[in-house]
């Protein structure tokens, strides 16, 4: 079984392609911050419809000829780089209210379920982030992706490979009924990711007869992948002329993706065409599809409602007892009037909705300036107010349902949810003298030009009353207005306009959610954006929140994300007050780990005899998946999953603790490797653990949680020599950590595990292992280290497992065991080699760094880290399997990962090392953090191991690089009496 992967070890540059609107074509570039060449918009050309493969030929062919950085051919083209097409053009005839920018730049609200999102997204943003992840499971033969831009698909990962084929058509499973409004591929049941044929929008009749004829079937997700070939072949349909590198006709032809070129691809095509019969086709479901359509005003609002509520487990998302109903929709506005039980389907949107405005239901307002007005609106009606020039702007109502189609003076026609000429009837204005008898309501002008100042509530309730009170004042200011057709407004809008307006609701809703953080999604935001938001409109800092006794760990965690977005916004206006901010954030973190990991105080007293030594020693953990989920404050909100193993180095376990009862009241800690040794005879001297660097900070925090200091013992006493006198006498400590400091091997960690663990031994403590993982979890957060709980687990726990922990702040592993197989005899130190760099590189700073951007909920690192758990799924996967080629992947995965999280995971020596052997390389990571110590190394096979030893012993790259010899321990911490 091929294991399923989330890309290949190296990631593979990707351009993005964007059709849309003329005007927004224009400006996408400058209004969305996309610059080229990574990114690429153009306009179908004037002079005709092209239909949605036409489209598609004049996009690739104008993105090569704009953005080719050297004299290629469109063939070579095509090889270059791996292309993501996204149409947002067309007249949006259903969806008004986003026809000028293009469907693909409706704004997005950001969901109460999700962490990272922001208040500028847009549905591009979520849709590419889907499409990223389907085109990286794409194979290297699929070079280019066809996406809808008025879909937005959501689906379970990791993804499964997708097949290998000219043409991949990515799909979902629906009832039939559901099928008839889409394209449908069959594909037959004994091989289910073969294409056999397509149909488009077939009626339920015909889909059952190709289930009877022992077909399963899908429909058409938006996404289609094409290989070199296929792009070509789809552009010569379009008439494009390979030899002399134009379209025969100077433009492409008319020609449909869906309904033509669909319909010749298969095994038994539709329609067959010969110029497509020798393209391989694969149709691919995606796993848990689910499919929301966002193709008109109503669908925009219910899709929205639906992924609004794809959780509704009231203990991850904050409720909002404010909203009546699931379907109201407020972003970039400002809304003074008070929604009530009435106002359901509701999207309010880059809109100023004052007191005085009267709403009932089934509304999408958007565009509407800053206003005073007094304004009652019918169900069903929508407004839209574009900017038009410097100063003007057109007024737009319409019917939440009017498809925008049929002549005005045709009784079937919608205009504002009724026949269009009851509009002009009950206004009294004459249809034939107006010049609209005849013409198209997409093309009929309708929708007046005010200056600003000009737009009144009154002349607004008249444009939009169901019986409006005869006025030939707003009849003659309405017929004596410019007056522009809907098709006209996309040309003439001022998008740039229209964008400042937004930008400013949005920034003067900011305080108003961060006052209300409790029922809004403001801390769940991505608060690294929001800063720069919020400090780009020098807005005051919110307050911050307060911790409630009754909800502890809730508010405490709101308060870490409120002192670092504080932090963040001081940051960038340059104020020395962020670094105080931000102390506050890490300390209430420590503060709140350690009372959930509080499990009451220890009375220790020795159970050994007097010449008795206690003996604790642990192996180290080599990390394959998974690290960083382990890490606060990203286990306590997501939970942790990783893969590791623990092992012996040189036959022997490198990190060791000796311990015994002396005739002195006092405390000797001994370092065996570092040479020194220090006497602690008082609790100040014990307490002063949190010194970053101190050689035996962890000795002196492991004896505190033993119960040597007051803080953490059950009985009190007036001085620790009073207490030492009492257990019996002093404590000798000895340790020994035989691997170089920033060795990425979790030394630290397992270190503080085998002193508690040898402690409790000594003083009848009685911690288990799950114990000593939560202690020592609690220990970190003392040194400030900050520090998950992979690295004790690690050493702790024989042999090789996969572990997991749920979110909360009491993470409790949960450890699954797997086979040893790809590590035993026949793969340690002959294919799997571990390989010291002699570069250190200690993991407090990059740890700091990281875990900055989880308070944060940086959307960039969160989503690195959410690859890194389901790259933890697939290695147990792969290892239970023993697959080695699967191991490789997920390796190389692993260390591509991380350096996406940290760029200083992969310094210029480690490059240097790993250049001079990358021939011979199946995979390598860097365990641990990175940026030095330890480099375990896949081989492609025992001679390329072999190659990778002699090039790295005959010329080391510094004095100290050295392969270790290492082994799977099957004990994990041991402790013995002598």
């Amino acid at each position: 079984m091929v294991p399923p992967r989330l890309t290949a070890p190296e990631s593979v540059p990707v351009q993005y392609l964007v059709s849309l609107p003329p005007n927004s074509a224009a400006s996408f570039e400058e209004l969305m911050e996309l610059p080229r060449p990574s990114w690429f918009a153009t306009a179908d050309p004037p002079g005709g419809k092209l239909g949605s493969g036409g489209g598609t030929a004049n996009l690739l062919i104008e993105a090569w000829r704009q953005t080719s950085p050297r004299e290629l051919t469109f063939g070579e083209w095509l090889q270059d780089d791996k292309r993501l097409m996204v149409h947002g053009g067309g007249q949006s005839r259903r969806l008004p209210a986003y026809a000028a920018p293009g469907k693909i730049q409706l704004p997005m609200p950001a969901w109460r379920w999700s962490v990272g999102q922001r208040l500028d997204q847009t549905l591009l943003d979520l849709q590419v982030e889907g499409y990223e992840r389907i085109f990286e499971a794409a194979p290297e033969m699929s070079r280019f992706a066809v996406c809808s831009g008025d879909v937005l698909v959501q689906f379970e990962e990791p993804l499964p490979p997708l097949p290998e084929a000219d043409v991949v058509i990515v799909g979902l499973w629906v009832q039939p009924h559901e099928a008839t409004h889409f394209g449908v591929q069959f594909c037959p049941r004994s091989r289910p990711t073969e294409l056999a044929y397509c149909l488009q929008k077939p009626s339920v009749d015909e889909i059952r007869e190709g289930i009877r004829d022992g077909n399963l079937f899908m429909i058409d997700s938006g996404m289609w992948l094409f290989s070199e070939r296929a792009a070509k072949a789809l552009a010569e349909k379009c008439g494009w002329d390979e030899q002399s590198q134009e379209f025969s006709g100077g433009r492409p032809n008319n020609y449909e993706l869906y309904h033509e070129f669909a319909l010749g691809l298969g095994t038994s095509p539709t329609q067959p065409d010969p110029a497509l019969a020798g393209l391989t086709c694969a149709v691919y479901a995606l796993p848990a599809g689910q499919f929301y359509h966002f193709g008109t005003s109503r669908e925009m609002i219910e899709s929205s409602e639906r992924l609004q509520n794809l959780i509704v487990d009231q203990r991850l998302t904050p409720m909002n007892p404010g909203k009546s109903h699931p379907d109201m929709f407020i972003q970039n506005a400002i809304v003074k009037y008070r929604l009530n039980d009435e106002n359901h389907a509701l999207w309010i949107e880059n809109a100023h909705i004052g007191q005085r405005w009267k709403l009932s239901h089934a509304h999408v307002l958007t565009g509407i300036p800053k206003n005073d007005w007094q304004v009652s609106l019918p169900p069903g009606c929508c407004l839209d107010m574009l900017p038009i020039g410097e100063a003007s702007i057109c007024i737009r109502p319409y019917g939440i349902d009017d498809p925008f189609r049929g002549d005005v003076d045709s009784p079937s026609t919608l205009w504002q949810g009724a026949p269009a000429e009851v509009w002009f009837e009950r206004r009294g204005i004459d249809l034939q003298a107006a010049g609209l008898a005849g013409v198209d309501l997409q093309q009929a002008p309708l929708f007046p030009v005010l200056q600003q100042e000009e737009a009144t509530g009154p002349f607004v309730e008249w444009l939009i009353a169901t019986h409006p009170a005869d006025s030939p004042e707003f009849r003659a200011q309405w017929e004596q207005a410019e007056r522009l057709s809907a098709e006209a407004l996309g040309d003439r809008a001022n998008l740039t306009r229209l964008k400042e307006q937004r930008t400013q609701f949005r920034r003067d809703a900011l305080p108003i959610l961060a006052r209300h953080h409790e029922r809004s999604v403001f801390y769940r935001l991505d608060l690294d954006a929001t800063a720069r938001d919020y400090a780009a409109a020098g807005l005051e800092i919110p307050e911050l929140p307060e911790e409630l006794p009754e909800r502890r760990t809730t508010t405490a965690m709101r308060k870490v994300n409120a002192a670092m977005f504080r932090s963040a916004v001081l940051r960038i206006r340059n104020d020395a007050a962020w670094k105080s901010e931000e102390e506050i954030a890490f300390t209430t973190l420590r503060v709140t780990v350690l009372d959930a990991l509080s499990a009451g105080r220890a009375a220790p007293m020795p159970t050994v005899k007097n010449d008795q030594i206690v003996w604790g020693r642990s192996p180290i953990r080599l990390d394959l998946a998974g690290g960083w989920t382990d890490t606060p404050p990203y286990c306590l909100m997501k939970g942790g999953r990783v893969v590791n193993l623990a092992a012996d180095l040189n036959g022997h376990p490198p990190i060791q603790v000796f311990a015994r009862v002396s005739d002195h009241n006092e405390i000797v800690l001994r370092s065996i490797d570092l040479g020194v040794e220090e006497r602690v005879t008082d609790y100040a001297s014990l307490a002063a653990y949190n010194r970053v660097g101190s050689a035996f900070a962890i000795p002196k925090a492991a004896l505190a949680l033993a119960g040597f200091h007051p803080t953490f013992s059950e009985c009190k006493f007036d001085s620790l020599q009073q207490q030492l006198g009492e257990f019996g006498g002093g404590l000798e400590l000895s340790l020994l950590a035989a691997v170089p400091k920033g060795s990425g091997l979790g030394t630290s960690s397992i270190l503080a595990s085998t002193v508690l663990g040898t402690l409790s031994d000594l003083c009848g403590l009685g911690w288990d292992h799950h114990d000593l993982v939560q202690r020592t979890l609690a220990l970190e957060q003392m040194l400030t280290t900050g520090g998950g709980w992979q690295d004790q687990v690690g050493g702790l726990l024989r042999s090789i497992k996969f572990v997991e922990t749920v979110p909360g702040f009491r993470q409790i592993p949960v450890t699954k065991w797997l086979p040893e197989y790809l590590f035993d005899s026949a793969h340690a130190n002959r294919v799997v080699l571990l390989y010291y760099t002699g570069i250190t590189r200690t993991a407090k700073d990059i740890l700091h760094e990281i875990v900055r951007g989880f308070f944060l909920n940086s959307k960039a690192r969160l989503d690195v880290v959410k690859d890194i758990g389901l790259n933890a799924d697939i290695a147990c996967d792969v290892i239970q399997q023993a697959n080695w080629n699967g191991l490789c992947e997920v390796v190389a995965r692993s260390w591509d990962l991380n350096q996406r999280l940290d760029s200083g995971t992969n310094p210029p020596g480690v490059q240097d090392i790993i250049r001079r052997v990358s021939d011979y390389l199946a995979a390598c990571k860097l365990l641990g953090a990175g940026g030095g110590g330890y480099l375990l190394m896949f081989a492609k096979d025992h001679e390329a191991a072999a190659r990778i030893r002699r090039t790295l012993i005959e010329d080391p790259p510094n004095d100290r690089g050295r392969f270790v010899d290492f082994s799977v321990s099957g004990t994990g911490l041991e402790i013995t009496r002598s």
